[in-house]
């Protein structure tokens, strides 16, 4: 009777990502290294699958907010958390910067950062388009580390399915990173957007059409991260990304606590011990107040149900509220975010995901408060050349026309 309950037993692993995207979701990724050492060593008695502590904006915010060296937070954590995998997020040919990088720039990026002790690189394309990864994956399997290929989920309307983005799209990409060599697969769902009988549906596809591991990525923007949850792990979810409830919520992932909670006495209880992650939490509210500065309150719901309708994620929005505020155009929010939908449209319905969200929310900006098109920028420019890659829809040939006239780096797409 036993060994038929433990072949029964499925235990969720959970990756946690307190240390990077937890507080660059909510708190404008300004957590200082000597906020984490406190609680690093227990972290990592924890058991979490991994722990995500290095890549996004954390190399920028390092570098321009903090006065700290990024090279070293992953090897002085590592002296604190000595049994827990490091993963990274990386923006394949973008790395953590805003524009591709040279093939030799991009293998000395991954060398070195397999060299500071990152085991899992969890690797996109903001187009899902895979050739913008290649460099990297060549570089991440010569270190012998985990290549973790991602599907950058993305909707055309409030529900999976439609012309674009379907079941099809995501199984077919799915595979596509597989036969890349990825040991894992990972959904990333940057906006929240992921409803869950749809999780139900996809990961279900994707358990039966690919081997390797499959990990759910969400955040809590839209209310529906723990719902989903749920429904991707009755599905056979491998992993889910969560935090430590202070810098959960919001437009952050959902809290590890409930979630261990919830699963307890089943079949696919993680194992955690709940008590000890309620008081790694105690720390983090005692830091939290040094930077809710930077937390986006001027609304008093934590979740914002327009996303269902703009699909903009959360960090997107602060960005171009800052945007506005500074250019004293902020009561102009609610045109600009309908014109991000019309853009996103224009430019073949593209993930709004690092560096096509900012790419896509500028030219929004630019053409509200001077018409359509009037001022382009250069950047938008080179999305409709194919810079970036290819468009999940191809952009209208008047439109790509008008764009690139008399532009510097070419007026036909490559």
């Amino acid at each position: 009777m036993e060994n038929s309950v433990k072949e029964k037993n499925n235990p969720i692993k959970i990756q946690d990502n307190t240390f990077r995207d937890g507080h660059q979701s909510i708190y404008a990724t300004r957590m200082k290294t000597d906020d984490m050492i406190p609680i690093a060593e227990e972290m990592d008695s924890c058991g979490f699958h991994a722990m995500e502590v290095w890549g996004g904006a954390t190399f920028d915010t390092m570098h321009r907010f903090l006065q700290e060296d990024p090279w070293m937070r992953p090897r002085i954590l590592r002296k604190y958390i000595k049994k827990t995998p490091f993963t990274m997020l990386l923006r394949g040919q973008n790395l953590v910067g805003y524009r591709h990088y040279a093939d030799d720039v991009v293998r000395a990026f991954v060398d070195k950062a397999c060299e500071i002790g990152i085991d899992i690189f969890r690797c996109f394309d903001a187009l899902n388009d895979y050739r913008n990864i290649e460099t990297c994956v060549e570089s991440i399997k010569a270190n012998k580390k985990h290549f973790q290929g991602v599907l950058c989920y993305s909707l055309t309307d409030v529900r999976l399915g439609g012309d674009v983005y379907n079941l099809g799209f995501y199984v077919s990409k799915a595979k596509e990173l597989e036969k890349m060599g990825a040991d894992s697969v990972c959904i990333k769902d940057m906006a929240g957007l992921l409803s869950p009988y749809d999780a139900y549906d996809l990961i279900s596809a994707l358990k039966k059409e690919i081997k390797v591991p499959v990990q759910l990525h969400t955040h809590y923007t839209s209310g529906m991260a723990s719902m989903t949850y749920l429904k991707a792990i009755e599905a056979g979810v491998d992993i889910v990304d969560t935090c430590l409830a202070p810098f959960a919520l919001r437009t952050s992932m959902p809290a590890v606590e409930p979630l261990v909670a919830a699963l307890t006495g089943t079949q696919r209880a993680s194992g955690l011990d709940l008590y000890k992650l309620i008081t790694l939490g105690e720390h983090l509210e005692k830091i939290a107040p040094n930077y809710k500065v930077h937390l986006a309150d001027h609304k008093l719901s934590i979740i914002d149900t327009e996303v269902l309708a703009h699909q903009i994620p959360g960090g997107m929005i602060s960005n171009l509220a800052s945007q506005l505020k500074e250019m004293k155009a902020l009561h102009r929010m609610g045109e600009i975010t309908k014109e991000v939908v019309q853009t996103r449209k224009d430019m073949g319905y593209p993930p709004l995901v690092t560096p096509v969200s900012q790419i896509i929310g500028a030219q929004a900006v630019l053409n509200v408060l001077f018409g359509r098109y009037v001022r382009v920028s250069n950047q938008l420019k080179d999305l409709v050349l194919g810079l970036y890659g290819k468009t999940p829809v191809p952009i209208d040939a008047e439109l790509t026309k008008k764009l690139l006239k008399n532009y510097k780096l070419g007026s036909e797409p490559i």
